[in-house]
């Protein structure tokens, strides 16, 4: 594991022209060029490891402020982003309303498709497959923008001119979904269906740009879509869901049969996992009330998810293991998981439940309740508990993935966050659903104008 996150840090360090600010934050500059850096295979290697290095950066604390800071299992006492996220009251000066750090992903992501390819032969498939990695990569970062910002701007090639337009106005977000599809598309055919072990889990494979389509489809509710993607995910032999007694694991040691993709970390390049949830009263988020009071009786994950021990729980201990109780505030070198299988199942169940297929959906939605120890339920006992059974497919996600960066993003995709989001924060207009463009991006491009809610 350690290897091949060290060949991911030390390969990126060759990256001498990637960009070290937002590509929209840049001055103009002449005589710059990656063609001098593109010049082997090693080197078009490094070029994409430098990308996986950018990921670790941008998703360290904020898949967590993105993905759950605004929803409704979490709680804080802290002040700041934590504060501001919970209580509704965003601001063009947060910090997790800057979106640096995702352009610069893209920025490394747009010099290795435009020049990887000019290293080897046309078709060559060592080229196709690193081009397809800088691509899902690519558009794993535009689908966060147009979740957290809605309209963005696209930013397709790297800049290397003072010919270049340097100051890019914001695309519609229909248009960037598109673009995000294609990358994808484009990923699902040419990425390796298998490297061999721990890479499986820490590169983009086939599998996994299956699995970033079907979260996409679903986000554009394209439901036969979804559904084939996330069969291509299910009908992958590197995929199976593990057992409860190793349910831990895939967060605590990472590299699980359910894992598709996570962002890996170590001693060195460290992220804030404990920060976020694991030390206890001085972490940036708990359980909240309603969260805890929404398990059903006899699930085995709750003891794993935090500590029920405590009248008040602060320890969020899922990814640390249960009993976990080191209070240090040091950084984390557990891998972050961005997708694995049991979120590709569910997202399946809510596809076909959307086109009428209640069969197919509640068996889905059982495989994951029954591997809890919960029983399984017929469409009554889903409407009678939850009301429908999507409500009963949405609340398996939120226990199932609790904390993993999904719940807000679920709740604005099921159009359920100002019913939910509303008597506990206020939420109450859609255009409030997205978040404020920081006040750095406004000053710096002229092109760029503030979301309306703001």
């Amino acid at each position: 594991m350690k290897k091949i996150k060290n060949i991911i840090t030390v390969l990126s360090i060759a990256l001498v022209f990637s960009c070290s600010k937002d590509i929209l934050d840049k001055e103009p500059q002449s005589g710059f060029s990656a063609q001098g850096f593109y010049k082997t295979s090693s080197d078009a290697q490094a070029g994409v490891y430098g990308i996986y290095d950018a990921v670790q950066s941008t998703f360290s604390l904020n898949f967590s402020f993105w993905g759950e800071g605004r929803a409704d299992a979490v709680n804080t006492n802290h002040s700041g982003d934590p504060l501001l996220l919970q209580q509704n009251t965003l601001n063009k000066t947060m910090n997790s309303a800057r979106w640096n750090s995702l352009y610069e992903t893209i920025s490394r992501a747009n010099y290795a498709i435009k020049y990887v390819p000019e290293v080897f032969e046309e078709g060559n498939e060592f080229g196709l497959q690193l081009v397809g990695q800088a691509r899902a990569l690519r558009a794993l970062s535009y689908f966060y923008a147009v979740r957290i910002w809605g309209d963005v701007p696209l930013v397709l090639e790297p800049y290397e001119s003072i010919d270049q337009e340097l100051f890019i106005g914001k695309t519609a977000k229909e248009e960037v979904l598109e673009q995000i599809v294609a990358d994808l598309k484009f990923a699902a055919q040419n990425c390796r269906e298998s490297f061999g072990g721990e890479r499986d889990r820490l590169l983009i494979t086939r599998g996994g740009a299956n699995g970033l389509l079907t979260q996409v489809y679903m986000w554009q509710k394209n439901y036969e879509a979804a559904i084939a993607s996330a069969q291509s995910v299910l009908g992958n032999s590197l995929y199976s869901l593990v057992s409860i007694n190793d349910w831990s694991k895939i967060f605590t040691t990472g590299f699980s049969n359910e894992s598709i993709f996570e962002i890996g970390y170590d001693d060195t390049q460290t992220n804030n996992l404990r920060i976020l949830y694991a030390i206890g009263s001085d972490s940036h988020y708990f359980p909240s009330e309603g969260f805890r009071a929404s398990f059903e009786e006899g699930d085995l994950r709750q003891d794993l998810i935090y500590d029920v021990t405590e009248e008040e729980p602060r320890k969020i201990w899922k990814f640390f293991g249960q009993g976990f109780d080191d209070e240090s505030a040091d950084p984390s070198s557990q891998n972050i998981v961005m997708l694995r299988l049991a979120d590709i199942m569910l997202l399946k169940a809510e596809a076909h439940n959307k086109l009428g297929q209640t069969a197919q959906a509640l068996d889905l939605l059982n495989t994951i309740r029954s591997r809890a120890g919960l029983v399984e339920i017929d469409e009554a006992e889903a409407i009678s508990t939850y009301s429908d059974v999507e409500s009963a497919i949405l609340h398996e996600r939120s226990i199932e993935l609790s904390f993993e960066g999904h719940r807000w993003f679920d709740l604005v995709r099921t159009q359920k966050a100002i019913e939910v989001m509303g008597p506990i924060n206020g939420l109450s207009d859609e255009a409030n659903l997205v978040w404020p463009l920081h006040e750095d991006a406004l000053n710096r491009n002229p092109n760029l104008e503030q979301n309306g809610f703001y």
